[in-house]
């Protein structure tokens, strides 16, 4: 849980399990995250080896964020959570 126990980081990581995504891409599927909030989460999964950043040497800077191998393994836990989630939700609306 100290890896991906916060509020950002297992949207993140969701966001990442099918494809790499750019910076900016990736920021907008997250509705509500700040640019600062953002920005300290992501370099918090790559010190944690969960995500990694590739730097395209292009004008204007290119940045891509994708999943580690370790990154990867959590993606059975955090399919099961985006289930359990649609899954409540829909008995809350019931």
């Amino acid at each position: 849980m100290n890896l991906i126990g916060t509020k950002w980081k297992p949207l993140i990581l969701f966001h990442l399990l099918d494809e790499d995504l750019r910076s900016g891409v990736l920021q907008k599927k997250i509705s509500g995250i700040s640019n600062k909030m953002f920005t300290q989460t992501v370099r918090e999964l790559e010190k944690d080896k969960l995500v990694f950043r590739k730097i395209y040497p292009v004008v204007p800077p290119k940045v891509e964020y994708g999943l580690t191998k370790r990154g990867k393994s959590l993606e059975q836990i955090l399919r099961s959570l985006d289930q359990w989630g649609l899954k409540d939700y829909q008995e809350l609306k019931e």
